[in-house]
């Protein structure tokens, strides 16, 4: 894709210093040659701000975190580019990260610089000439299985990856913590948060043996390739990614996987091309994750309910934030609605 077809000007508030970034790219990027640097933004995602960076013949991508406050522990950027760092030889679809900046007089934050990656994403629809016919789309359904799996499958302490996460008490402390953070982050009352959530306490299953997991899995992190959608090119956007269950991973990852019966509110939240004929069902999806990481599903129900509710909180964190003044794109003024359409699903789902 043609990095204007792909990227936007960059968005008011949400500029940096071009000249210090530049100075501080040619003091830690050899490869760099002559020019001046130009920048535009990557416009989807709404949490980190991402840019593409341009001097002369080299490109990269700089990943920051969103204005305002954020949680706790979000948005790390060191740990993100750590992870890559080790993650990178063992799972090339990870990109390369070139350099992390924790020096606030640069951009006022800390931000690191990775590889370019280039190919498609698709997410609410396909490029322009291409046909979505059902085989392709059910191709694609399997290259996004067999990724998440391939993610699953990485031997992460050989890796060196053990130190990114906690593996004991992981969705315990996940269930908690999501909880917490919905109630650090609350606008409104929803009256079904309550008994979802003690619901979601008094459930919890026993997790099968730990994997790395990315933790926001779905279509629109990968890049496929142009010129072949059913090959993936990269998989992006591993802030959240960790040690942990691997069923969370695949619940959260089913949770955007959006399909054509799907409940119409549900449909408005998550538009997405796996809506489109060919996509594989949820159960299918699931039934395929199952035969190629040989883990057993039987409590994923659970999961689901709790993937339902983390996307509500995630969604919630970004709406006070636009609430408060603290950002001013304009998308997030609708998401105090998705918030309580995705708590009163995963209410129905766990019959609350």
């Amino acid at each position: 894709m043609d990095s204007q077809e792909e990227t936007i000007a960059v968005r008011a508030g949400e500029h940096f210093d071009l000249d210090k970034v530049e100075q501080y790219l040619r003091d830690h990027i050899e490869e760099i040659g002559e020019g001046a640097l130009q920048v535009r933004q990557f416009p989807s995602g709404a949490s980190n701000l991402t840019y593409l960076l341009h001097i002369g013949h080299w490109e990269g991508v700089l990943r920051r975190p969103p204005l305002g406050p954020v949680p706790p522990k979000a948005h790390d950027m060191k740990r993100e580019c750590g992870l890559l760092q080790k993650l990178n030889p063992v799972f090339p679809l990870a990109p390369k990260p070139y350099i992390f900046c924790d020096d606030p007089a640069i951009i006022g934050t800390p931000f690191y610089v990775m590889e370019r990656r280039k190919g498609v994403v698709v997410n609410t629809s396909f490029p322009p000439g291409v046909t979505p016919t059902p085989d392709l789309c059910e191709q694609i359904s399997h290259t996004v299985i067999e990724t998440l799996a391939h993610i699953h499958a990485i031997d992460w302490q050989a890796a060196g990856l053990d130190t990114f996460g906690h593996t004991t008490g992981f969705l315990e402390r996940q269930v908690k913590g999501w909880i917490e953070r919905y109630h650090r982050a609350k606008t409104d009352d929803i009256r079904q948060v309550e008994p979802l959530t003690n619901w979601l306490v008094a459930h919890i299953p026993r997790s099968p043996a730990p994997a790395l997991i990315h933790n926001d899995f779905k279509l629109n992190n990968m890049m496929l390739d142009a010129n072949d959608l059913t090959l993936p090119v990269a998989v992006f956007d591993w802030e959240m990614a960790t040690i942990g269950d691997p069923l969370f991973d695949l619940a959260v990852s089913l949770s955007y996987w959006a399909t054509a019966d799907d409940p119409e509110e549900l449909k408005t939240i998550l538009p997405t091309v796996s809506m489109l004929p060919g996509f594989v069902s949820r159960e299918a999806f699931m039934e395929i994750y199952a035969r190629k990481s040989s883990r057993d599903l039987s409590s994923i129900d659970y999961y689901m309910i709790f993937a339902y509710f983390k996307l509500a909180v995630i969604i919630q964190q970004i709406y006070v934030r636009w609430k408060r003044g603290q950002t001013q794109d304009e998308r997030f003024g609708a998401f105090g609605d998705r918030v309580n359409m995705l708590i009163a699903h995963a209410a129905r789902l766990a019959g609350v």
